[in-house]
């Protein structure tokens, strides 16, 4: 499976996912392209799977028509999504075309 890791996931999580072909949007250029210019950019690219932590992804986009399926996690620093990778790649592994799975890590947040 092609897998695409958005600009706001850490590069932390690539080698976690070596049982697929997985390229970061930097990587391949493609940082700084909004939402709809990115998933088309990586539909052309083959992508099957974006791994993001924009949460707009599921109410922006009409993933009905897509095929390619978003992956969104409630958090994107490692040290917070790092207890949870068993489940990022769990659902990316069950990951279907036009389908939208959000991972719960947790959040960030300062203690005063």
């Amino acid at each position: 499976m092609k897998v695409l890791l958005d600009e706001n996931i850490p590069h932390n999580l690539r080698p976690h996912l070596s049982h697929h072909d997985t390229y970061t949007v930097s990587y391949l250029g493609f940082a700084g392209l909004k939402n709809g210019h990115l998933l088309e950019a990586a539909e052309a690219g083959g992508f099957e799977v974006l791994v993001t932590g924009d949460l707009s992804f599921s109410y922006q986009q009409n993933l009905a028509e897509r095929r390619i399926a978003i992956v969104s996690l409630s958090a994107i620093a490692w040290p917070i999504i790092e207890p949870h990778v068993p489940r990022i790649v769990s659902a990316v592994d069950e990951a279907k075309p036009g389908g939208f799975l959000r991972v719960d890590c947790g959040v960030f947040s300062r203690r005063k």
